[in-house]
């Protein structure tokens, strides 16, 4: 399973820029203003070659009232929840009593600590962490969330002594050709009535209440010859409705499910609006790259003079997935559900797809003689080949000149062609610019090979009489 890390500290250090650095997003909100932070916010970061659980959470403070009692409960669940925590501390600040409360707290949960000395931009790293070894966390790290400065040594130091998941056959890992589907929606859309209806039992238990899953279920089965492990998840709803102590968990299983998932099924309730936590969440899927299919489910429930306004509703607020295929489906009944696994195999096939080379330059020319990069400073964009460099989901590398500046639409506009090209429905794809070296940069007095060849011509000219006037 992923490692859970959780940003724990007084108000205002900076925890939730710190969570946007590590996530690189802009998912928490930032300012000057302390006790911003009031839920805990969840986000993937990278170490190496592993994925971690990041979580943001609100100031502990010592004389905690009204809202700041709330905001506690909160930061503790997540202490509970996490397998590291990083205690951000102010380092111009110095250590102040707030941050001695907030490390007598942590001591008393038990959990591995590192302290984390923020804002030690200007300042030298030994100096600003000197002042917060007395909290007896061992040696802080001091970095600058504000810049992105030391976060990989930091989160090296944060992962460190954890296990990684090893690769296995059993039910924590998908067998040679099996498709791991992760079911993921709110509570109550019918989760584990479609898993059900696909499996032909009663496999889960499925009641008309909010929250009966609590907590992540691997079903294996098989359809039409392939292998499948179904993952059935709990409903994720908006954290401040979370005050169940066993429920407080299905935020974390739900992201690891989906981290473990080839493809993901987005269900959604067709008698609901579309929420920002609906959006937020497949958004999340998306960002980590996992194939997607979204399900509208209790489609059969919905008078067919409301289905336009429905469709209209999904397009307006979920454009951002237009690669992901929606499926109207009624999971009691069974409605549509076999094109929906149609759909995931598809979308699996895509993001698993070899792209060869040789295919990835000539639709990259084709891309580039319909619409042509921008001019930089007067120089034209190059994009000279592509390879493929990795896959679950794509990715496309494209060498060049100058790609550092190729804009964000341009970016687009090269994946919607990849896309087409490569028929790549239901999963997300990414790619990277490189720019080729200039292998005369940095070498005084070489001429390039066309200098070379203007320079014999005006000696061959000269020698002819030519080049004289």
């Amino acid at each position: 399973m992923l490692p859970v890390v959780a940003l724990v500290g007084r108000p205002n250090v900076g925890k939730s820029t710190l969570f946007n650095a590590l996530t690189r997003t802009r998912d928490a909100l930032v300012a000057d203003v302390p006790g911003l932070t009031r839920d805990r916010k969840y986000g993937y970061t990278r170490v190496g070659p592993r994925s971690c659980v990041v979580v943001d959470t609100g100031g502990l403070v010592e004389a905690m009232e009204g809202v700041e009692r709330l905001m506690a409960e909160q930061t503790l669940k997540a202490v509970e929840e996490a397998d590291r925590v990083l205690l951000v501390v102010d380092a111009r600040q110095g250590c102040v009593p707030a941050d001695e409360h907030v490390a007598a707290v942590l001591r008393r949960s038990g959990k591995t600590v590192v302290v984390v000395a923020n804002k030690a931009e200007s300042l030298d790293p030994e100096l600003a962490a000197a002042d917060f070894h007395q909290l007896g966390f061992g040696a802080p790290v001091a970095v600058s969330a504000a810049h992105a400065s030391g976060i990989e040594a930091l989160m090296t130091r944060a992962v460190e002594g954890l296990p990684v998941p090893e690769e296995s056959t059993d039910e924590g890992t998908a067998a040679a050709g099996e498709i791991r589907v992760a079911v993921v929606g709110r509570p109550n859309v019918g989760k584990s009535t479609l898993i059900n209806r696909l499996l032909g039992e009663e496999r889960l238990v499925a009641f008309d209440q909010p929250g009966t899953t609590r907590d992540t279920v691997l079903v294996p089965f098989e359809r039409d010859g392939q292998r499948y492990t179904l993952i059935d998840t709990a409903g994720v709803r908006r954290r401040a409705r979370v005050s169940d102590a066993v429920e407080k968990f299905s935020i974390v299983k739900t992201l690891q499910a989906i981290e473990e998932a080839n493809v993901v099924i987005g269900v959604l309730d067709a008698h609901d609006t579309i929420a920002e936590q609906d959006a937020s969440l497949l958004g999340l899927i998306a960002e980590q790259g996992r194939a997607l299919v979204i399900a509208v489910n209790k489609w059969d429930g919905i008078p067919p003079d409301q289905r336009d306004a429905i469709r209209d509703g999904l397009d307006l607020r979920l454009d951002f997935l237009g690669f992901a295929p929606v499926h109207f489906i009624s999971a009691r009944h069974g409605t549509g559900v076999g094109e929906l696994m149609g759909s995931v195999q598809s979308a699996y096939r895509a993001a698993m797809r070899e792209l060869p080379t040789k295919e990835l330059t000539a639709a990259l020319e084709q891309a580039v003689a319909m619409h042509q990069p921008p001019l930089v400073r007067g120089r034209r964009i190059k994009l000279r080949y592509a390879h493929q460099g990795g896959r679950n989901p794509p990715v496309v590398v494209i060498h060049g000149n100058q790609t550092q500046h190729v804009p964000d639409a341009y970016r687009r506009y090269l994946e919607n062609h990849f896309r087409q090209a490569f028929r790549l429905k239901g999963t997300p794809m990414r790619i990277e610019f490189r720019t080729d070296e200039n292998p005369y940069a940095g070498r005084r007095n070489v001429l390039t090979p066309r200098q070379q060849r203007k320079r014999q011509r005006l000696i061959r000219n000269r020698r002819a009489g030519k080049g004289k006037r």
